[in-house]
């Protein structure tokens, strides 16, 4: 057996989050993903981004979205370099950029200007507002699409500000959509033998997630908004719940768990309670459900509430990250990895979340900045000077 993507080669002009959490998945699964950094502008940004760092060039940040690639130093505005950039292509598979809308075509990593060297490239495209319209030149980031797309005003009790994520989630979800865009352009590639551009966007991605919300709105006008205690808008008991310490999060959303988790709490009245007899009672009652809910709860901490309903009603404790990852959970799952590092001798990551049956996914370390020259480039010619690397001042 191989990986799934074993012998596919991307050359990936990205820097920052998405676009590279978007290609560490593919690498994870066996592609070879060549970075291509400029060296003049101190390379991928990622590597600056504090405040935990490993040394010059390689944070914390960084290793989170990179590690199983190469890297190589090109500047793609200096004709000899893009004229190298242009000899890996005719090597590549697919290209892939994550850059402002209006500079893939500037630069010349378009598939009109590439398939005369590789009819067969795919090229993808992410970007924060698309390669065309009106802001195809606007500069975007993952918080701004929150804003606009509606995160902000669904996420928070009603009473208070409007409030993100606490993750980057739109430039996590863009980065898997960009992959799965890749690899579908690349099947069609394969059979044809010819290639295109494929795109995607922080803001297509963003308002295509808003989804069911979005279809109340569009077909029946209704505008969701804040729920107390991050509950369901449709569905209760679905929120959190007070417990003797803290906090625990129950889902009922289908009605066989009701009755369950009324029996396991010793009030099994409340199955045949008239308030509380199918979702439409309980959703007109919640409120009362809540106060009554928070009541029994309230009677036991946590973990004895977990260790009661798990496995049967669908719960689960309230954690911060600390505990999420000191979970014994996600270390039986092998989502917690020891991974080697060249400073560090052995540093911790989330691995993939992606299984091969059989196989044993990669675990190599983010590169540093051109480590790769010589192998990758070699064989096209010798890189000229003024794109070797030089560790420079970075400045904000």
């Amino acid at each position: 057996m191989s990986l799934p993507l074993e012998g596919v080669r991307i050359v990936s002009v990205e820097q920052y989050g998405a676009g590279p959490f978007g290609t560490q998945h593919l690498a994870d699964l066996g592609a070879e993903v060549i970075k291509v950094e400029n060296p003049r502008d101190g390379g991928d940004v990622g590597r600056h981004v504090g405040p935990y760092f490993f040394g010059p060039d390689d944070s914390h940040f960084f290793q989170s979205f990179n590690r199983n690639k190469k890297s190589v130093t090109l500047d793609l505005k200096v004709p000899e370099q893009m004229e190298l950039f242009r000899g890996l292509v005719a090597t590549a598979d697919a290209v892939f950029d994550n850059l402002r809308g209006d500079l893939p075509a500037k630069l010349g990593i378009t598939y009109d200007t590439l398939k005369d060297v590789n009819p067969a490239i795919v090229c993808c495209h992410l970007s924060a507002y698309g390669r065309e319209g009106s802001r195809r030149d606007w500069p975007g980031y993952d918080y701004l699409m929150q804003a606009e797309a509606g995160y902000l005003a669904l996420t928070g009790e009603p009473d208070g500000p409007p409030a993100r994520f606490g993750l980057s989630i739109v430039d996590m979800m863009t980065g898997t959509t960009a992959a799965m865009a890749l690899l579908a352009a690349l099947v069609s590639a394969r059979h044809s033998g010819k290639g295109r551009d494929i795109d995607t966007s922080l803001f297509d991605v963003a308002i295509h997630n808003v989804n069911y919300l979005g279809t109340w709105y569009l077909n029946e006008g209704i505008n969701s908004g804040r729920a107390p205690r991050s509950a369901h808008p449709s569905l209760t008991p679905s929120q959190l719940y007070r417990t003797r310490d803290g906090w625990i999060f129950i889902m009922c959303n289908k009605e066989k768990f009701w009755p369950t988790l009324a029996k396991l709490v010793n009030r099994p009245e409340w199955v045949e309670d008239v308030r509380y007899k199918d979702y439409a009672a309980r959703l007109a009652h919640r409120n009362e459900l809540t106060a009554d809910l928070d009541a029994v709860l309230s009677e036991r901490d946590t973990r004895d509430w977990i260790e009661l309903l798990a496995g049967k009603v669908p719960v689960a404790p309230v954690y911060d990250v600390a505990q999420a990852l000191d979970n014994p959970f996600a270390y039986e799952t092998g989502m917690v990895v020891d991974m080697p590092h060249p400073v560090r001798g052995t540093m911790k990551a989330m691995a993939s979340p992606v299984r091969c049956p059989g196989e044993t996914l990669p675990l190599r370390p983010a590169p540093a900045m051109g480590a790769d020259n010589e192998l990758v480039l070699g064989s096209l010619s010798k890189l000229p000077r003024s794109a070797e690397h030089e560790p420079q001042a970075v400045t904000s």
